[in-house]
């Protein structure tokens, strides 16, 4: 039982793991106009962890709202 649940708790992490990937990758493709819109929607502060991946990806592209 011990290894069925360990098992299952490895599994859950990582398709956590796997899902923040599909999330980034998904900023990643965002054209620039859809990525602004994006930020600004979560410009308030504190950030949360989406619109510091949002800044993020805009500061790469070196662009800015």
């Amino acid at each position: 039982m011990l290894k069925t649940r360990m098992r299952r708790i490895a599994n859950a992490g990582k398709a956590a793991v796997e899902r923040l990937a599909a999330i980034e990758a998904s900023l990643t493709n965002l054209g620039n106009e859809d990525l602004l819109d994006l930020a600004d929607i979560f410009r308030t502060e504190p950030r949360r962890v989406l619109g510091d991946m949002a800044f993020a990806e805009m500061a790469r592209r070196n662009i800015s709202l």
